[in-house]
């Protein structure tokens, strides 16, 4: 089933510096427009991989590993592996409560349970967006795949569910964080992989594109073989709001294809509220618990195979 989407509600401001910033930074602003706070949950700037912490310290330490181990034969195992669908059995809210249990280690800018983070980028997108019930519900499930880190679905490491995601299979962007670690991966001298293009082709669409292996295409491989009839938008922003590279830095747009330049528009409304709604204020969870339900059950089956 194909959903078609209105023409995009606001323009796409690409300076951020234009964007207003909240004046309590205590509370997260909801109401009449989104706005964007000045500091995280830490009082630093967001995404700022550069900042003397103890937690930017693991961060760093994070993408290391992850570098090293994310190489193109790794995500292709990967995928044949969790294309299975045969970890679980479960709803989407079931899945949703399953994060309770899960902190991000590679995220510098909270370390709250998940499920929060989950509620308050759809809660504020759904203030801002009212009419884009599909929206709301990619906000709610983006990052439901961080379940790999739990036993059921294999307690895989944090550097392989989580983190900003990259092409394998080509060369590595240096607007990648942390990028200089990349000099230690196995595929880095690889000439099959080390050249502009690599094992790809110019515009051939990012859907023929392996990204490094994570929650965000775990969860893309569940939504898109469990028949949900969230638009192609929708499972854009799923697979591809980790990878900041292309989103905020503009890297590899030579591989996309014209559906991909449309989609990551959609894209850059997401990351917004993706990024910035992060807060210690937390959400109702049984407050909101009903209108979440209610897209679901429109944009997804009872049960779905993890």
């Amino acid at each position: 089933m194909t959903i078609l989407i209105e023409q995009l509600p606001v323009e796409i401001q690409a300076d951020e510096t234009n964007i207003h910033h909240a004046q309590n930074q205590k509370e997260l602003v909801l109401g009449d427009g989104f706005a964007v706070p000045q500091t995280n949950a830490f009082g630093h700037n967001f995404r700022d991989y550069t900042v003397e912490s103890a937690r930017q310290q693991g961060v760093e330490i994070f993408y290391k590993i992850n570098h090293f181990n994310q190489t193109y034969d790794y995500v292709r195992k990967m995928r044949v592996e969790y294309a299975k669908l045969d970890k679980a059995e479960m709803s989407i809210w079931e899945c949703c409560e399953l994060l309770n249990d899960v902190v991000d280690d590679s995220d510098p800018d909270l370390d709250e349970p998940q499920i929060q983070h989950l509620l308050q980028s759809a809660e504020a997108i759904r203030k801002d967006y009212p009419d884009e019930d599909w929206l709301h519900l990619t906000a709610l499930i983006h990052d439901l795949g961080k379940v790999l880190l739990l036993p059921s679905f294999g307690e895989l490491p944090q550097w392989a569910v989580v983190g900003d995601t990259f092409p394998v299979g080509c060369a590595f962007h240096d607007s990648i964080v942390h990028s200089k670690y990349f000099e230690e991966s196995p595929d880095y001298n690889n000439p099959a992989y080390n050249s502009k293009f690599g094992v790809y082709s110019e515009g051939c669409g990012l859907d023929k594109v392996l990204m490094s292996w994570g929650h965000d295409d775990y969860m893309y491989l569940v939504a898109k073989e469990n028949g949900t009839t969230l638009p192609s938008a929708g499972l854009f922003i799923i697979r591809y709001h980790s990878f900041y590279a292309l989103h905020k830095s503009g890297a590899y747009k030579e591989l996309m294809n014209e559906e991909d330049k449309e989609n990551l528009k959609w894209l850059h409304i997401f990351n917004k509220y993706d990024l910035y709604s992060k807060s210690k204020v937390q959400v109702n969870v049984e407050e909101v618990k009903p209108y979440y339900m209610s897209l679901i059950e429109k944009y997804f089956p009872a049960k779905l195979k993890w």
